[in-house]
């Protein structure tokens, strides 16, 4: 198993907000739209450095959405910036009409992702959001690991003509990806090469399969761990590639186990490669209030959830 080690940890969201800033150097045309939560999602820097570029709307989402489609008429490069549960369940009539039916070129960035969100309960953690983004059609669906890579994901959006959501999260995780790391959209990470077992996360789960691979190898299981950021476009030849070496696969999302990144792999599979499959994802269930840490471990998004799916799934597999 491969080691990574991490000195510090951030938040994704932060990751989003120096992307940002980045983009808004490399590009005259971006702009940021926000509804009421520039704190939240680390919008200051950018506001500071073009404050002519930035647009508070205040807590009307449908009409941020609105405001970002009618932009990119004008040669703009929008991007929106509210928790991912208002900035798609709330809006999702207003994205469907105005952004994705007429492609336009609107950067949907969403913050307090899945349960991590933590305190704030069920009504704000939403774990729908990637089935209902990646429905639309044309429109990019990309979850972010770590700090790095959120803010090269944000760079990388700013240059891709079409709708785009961004997925990133509050608590501060482990940053161990490469801080040069060029972004390519729809292409997999592969975190780690093995033999026995395709474990594929996304978002915060990449570090928890990193977990669950160091602990899989202490029990003699060579783990090949993916870390799919973007799940739509699927990667789908680097899903086939280990899967046709290892024959069984587990998914890890923060997300619903119905409609996430587990159900993209299983349509895959199901055409072109049928696969035993296990999912470690939320069971068709509303998330509730508490740490972070305390909702992964009820909901079963630990590490160990990840080694004990791996462990059936290689059963299964040997039947």
């Amino acid at each position: 198993m491969k080691k990574y080690t991490y000195t510090e940890k951030k938040d994704t969201r932060s990751g989003f907000g120096a992307g940002l800033l980045e983009a808004g150097k490399k590009n005259p045309e971006v702009v940021a739209l926000c509804a009421d939560l520039v704190g939240s999602l680390k919008m200051d820097a950018f506001i500071k450095e073009f404050p002519e570029r930035f647009f508070q709307i205040g807590i009307a989402e449908a009409n941020m959405i609105g405001i970002a489609a009618g932009l990119t008429i004008g040669g703009k490069v929008p991007f929106t910036g509210t928790f991912a549960n208002f900035s798609t369940g709330r809006v999702y009539d207003q994205i469907r009409q105005s952004v994705a039916y007429s492609d336009k070129n609107v950067k949907i960035c969403a913050s307090h992702a899945g349960l991590t969100l933590g305190e704030d309960g069920a009504t704000h953690q939403i774990l729908e959001d990637i089935g209902l983004m990646k429905m639309l059609p044309g429109m990019t669906v990309i979850n972010t690991c770590d700090y790095n890579q959120t803010k090269a994901a944000t760079i990388a959006i700013a240059e891709h003509h079409g709708p785009v959501y961004l997925r990133f999260g509050r608590p501060v995780i482990p940053v161990f990806t490469d801080p040069d790391q060029k972004f390519e959209i729809g292409k997999a990470w592969m975190v780690n090469e093995g033999k026995d077992v395709t474990i594929i996360a996304t978002g915060h789960m990449v570090w928890k399969a990193i977990e669950a691979g160091e602990k899989l190898a202490e029990l003699g299981i060579d783990a090949e761990i993916i870390n799919i950021h973007t799940i739509k476009p699927l990667d789908e030849a680097a899903v086939l590639k280990s899967v046709k070496k290892t024959g069984c696969v587990v998914t890890c999302e923060e997300h619903n186990k119905y409609g996430g990144l587990g159900e993209s792999v299983a349509r895959l599979l199901s055409t072109e490669l049928p696969t035993p499959q296990e999912f470690v994802a939320v069971n068709d269930s509303f998330g509730e209030s508490g740490t972070p840490d305390q909702l992964m471990t009820k909901y079963g998004l630990d590490s160990v959830n990840i080694v004990e799916a791996a462990q059936k799934v290689i059963k299964r597999a040997k039947k």
